[in-house]
Order: structure tokens, then C-alpha cells, then sequence
């Protein structure tokens, strides 16, 4: 027979698996990666305004600043011998040399992010992508792929940023990080005029993520 003393140890007992359950979403590491020109920054400019929750890391790097960029916000600029003093301190999660320059991203600052429980929205190449995989393997790793080479080829060119050479160089880096598309949980298609379906998947990928009782 069933007591009503029963039924309160019951509910107890299920309210703690519920608390549990709940305790599955953590903050995460959240990696979008692809090849240059596919449209990372304007996809994390944009849910940087529809999530003020999450943090966003700011990559530090030698490369020139292009007009519009602010420095501290798009990329950290930095000359070669700061980059390499702090490099060699191991304040880098990962650095790398993209096209003659280094990038890398600032550990302490992504520490802190994850510290306050804030998701923290990382953008590297492929080959950081694979550097941050071996130190933090339950990030979120997304690949942000183009509709197709065409269409990549005539967002690079529409930057005007690269001369005739750089912009082949680009195109066969490109070529080979698809071939690494594999490597990734996830492939986003940023497809023309469609920001808002890829900021979408995006978002169902980082719910679905957050769901998974994987992470009991």
C-alpha cells in the first residue's frame, strides 16, 4: 500500500534527478570555423547583437587593421615582437601563422568567460580549430562552409583586400580546409542572402548541444 510518506521521498527523489537534468547546460566553447571569405565575421557580428550573453573572444594579430576595423573588437592588433613575447608566455589558447600573419586567441580571457558561465564564441581556421579540440574537447565545433567555390571566389574578390596572387592562395587553402570539413560535429551551409537561416541552424545546434544528457 502506498503512504503518503512514500510519495513525498518519491518527489524528492525525482526533483533531484530534475535538478540534474537541468544542470546538463553548462557554458561551452562554441568554435566556428571555415575558410576565409565563407562569412565568419559577419555571422558572429550578428549573434553578438542576438546574444549580449555570450562572450565573444577577440583574436589578437599582427596583420594590418583594414578600414572599419576597431581595435579590441574585431582582432586584437598587435606588432611581431608583442604577438611572439606573449606567445611564448603561453597566454595563447592557440596561435598560428594564416597568410604571413599570426593569429591567435587569448586564453585568460576565454577562462574567464567560461568562469562566470557565460558561452564563449571562438573564431579560428581549421587548422586552431584543431589546436583548441585538443585542449577543450567538448567545445562546439561548427564549419561554416560556402554555397560553392564560385560563390566564395566572388565574396573574396568583392573584399578587395588581396591582389591576384593572395587571392589563389586563399582559394586553395580553402580547397584543402573543405577536404577537413570531416573533422567538425557540424557543417553549416552560409548560403547567399540567407544570414538568417544560418544564424538559425547555428542556434538550433547550440540547443541541441545543451540538451544532450551526454553530459551527465
Amino acid at each position: 500500500m502506498t503512504r503518503v510518506g512514500d510519495i513525498g521521498r518519491w518527489n524528492e527523489q525525482a526533483d533531484e534527478l530534475i535538478d540534474e537534468l537541468r544542470s546538463v547546460a553548462h557554458a561551452r566553447m562554441i568554435i566556428i570555423s571555415g575558410p576565409s571569405g565563407v562569412g565568419k565575421d559577419t555571422v558572429i557580428e550578428h549573434m553578438r547583437l542576438a546574444h549580449p550573453d555570450y562572450a565573444f573572444a577577440v583574436t589578437a594579430t599582427t596583420r594590418p587593421r583594414r578600414p572599419g576595423e576597431i581595435d579590441g573588437v574585431h582582432y586584437i592588433f598587435m606588432e611581431l615582437h608583442e604577438f611572439d613575447d606573449a606567445r611564448q608566455r603561453g597566454e595563447f589558447l592557440e596561435a598560428a601563422e594564416v597568410y604571413g600573419n599570426y593569429y591567435g586567441v587569448p586564453r585568460e580571457r576565454v577562462r574567464r568567460a567560461l568562469r562566470a558561465g557565460k558561452n564563449v564564441v571562438v573564431k579560428v581556421d581549421v587548422q586552431g580549430a584543431a589546436s583548441i579540440r585538443s585542449v577543450a574537447p567538448d567545445g562546439i565545433f561548427i564549419f561554416l562552409a560556402p554555397p560553392s567555390m564560385a560563390e566564395l571566389t566572388a565574396r573574396l574578390r568583392n573584399r578587395k583586400t588581396d591582389d591576384p596572387e593572395a587571392l589563389m592562395r586563399r582559394l586553395a587553402t580553402a580547397s584543402r580546409e573543405l577536404r577537413r570539413a570531416c573533422e567538425f560535429e557540424y557543417v553549416v551551409f552560409n548560403e547567399r542572402d540567407r544570414l538568417d537561416d544560418t544564424l538559425a541552424t547555428i542556434d538550433a545546434i547550440i540547443t541541441a548541444e545543451n540538451c544532450r544528457i551526454a553530459h551527465l
